[in-house]
């Protein structure tokens, strides 16, 4: 077992399993999270023995998203929040760390199941979504809120190539939780088992189809995300990232991010945003 400080690594028989594991903070994405994600699946794809990745979260839920506090929090800055400073940097910082190295996930040549539990949200939908399958346990619920903090969802708009259009417009707008058995009524989750039998049906899945030659498997995924990209999603991807870009550099963007820097958390936001709501719907238009 590979020691990291974010995420745990095993490998049983054919099958590697990344645990992230930040679970005090719902397994909110920093940037050591990222670079061991990253790192993680580099062994995964050297490692011969290894024909299936498990992507999961420790603790109550899959993952919160990207760790807001790390980005204007009042944490120490690392080198990539620094490089916010300017849009530039901005810009940089997100292409390298949310997209291309999500899009890696995505194009990773290995079959890849990810494994939701408890809260799913903006970017960890996103990431969960840069698996070929989804298994969720009977607790999950999906959700991207970002509209509402004035943010153009998150970087790839995975939305409408997992549900229909209208549903993606309606999550979206709505900042709906979509609980597991809709989520797999719509397309985009596989399955849904009951929470204590979730490690259970993940590792037959992983073994059945690591019985398949690694070489198949490859072909046959590369051909499946062709089709998409034929599709349009690579272009539909690279199209949203630059316009969530150019709504990060709105006036309506730039007075939410002001505003939400004298929050203490993003707790804080989202009771803000409970309250309003709340209160809109007791008021007599």
């Amino acid at each position: 077992m590979s020691t990291f400080e974010t995420l745990l690594y095993d490998v049983t028989g054919h099958v590697a399993t990344i645990t992230m594991n930040r679970p005090e903070v719902a397994n909110a994405q920093n940037t050591a999270l990222i670079d061991e994600l990253d790192a993680a699946f580099d062994l995964a794809d050297a490692d011969d023995e290894v024909r299936v990745v498990v992507l999961a979260g420790a603790g109550k839920h899959f993952s919160a998203g990207h760790d807001l506090k790390a980005l204007i929090g009042d944490t120490e800055p690392d080198e990539w929040r620094r490089m916010r400073d300017t849009p530039e940097g901005k810009w940089q910082h997100e292409k390298v760390m949310y997209f291309d190295r999500c899009l890696r996930i995505r194009d990773f040549r290995k079959p890849t199941i990810a494994v939701v539990q408890g809260k799913c949200i903006a970017a960890g939908v996103m990431l969960a979504c840069m698996c070929d399958l989804i298994v969720a346990s009977d607790d999950a619920s999906f959700q991207n809120p970002v509209l509402r903090m004035t943010g153009a969802a998150v970087e790839i708009l995975v939305e409408p190539w997992e549900m229909p259009a209208r549903k993606a417009k309606e999550f979206l707008l709505t900042a709906q939780t979509l609980e597991a058995v809709d989520a797999e009524r719509l397309g985009m989750v596989n399955r849904v088992v009951p929470r204590e039998q979730l490690d259970e049906v993940v590792a037959e899945l992983a073994q059945s189809i690591a019985l398949v030659p690694p070489a198949t498997a490859q072909v046959v995924k590369r051909s499946i995300n062709k089709t998409l990209d034929l599709q349009g999603q690579r272009d539909a991807y690279d199209y949203h990232f630059q316009a969530h870009h150019w709504m990060h550099n709105t006036s309506t963007a730039l007075d939410a991010l002001a505003a939400r820097q004298q929050k203490g958390s993003m707790k804080e936001v989202f009771a803000e945003h409970r309250d309003a709501e709340a209160s809109s719907e007791g008021t007599d238009s």
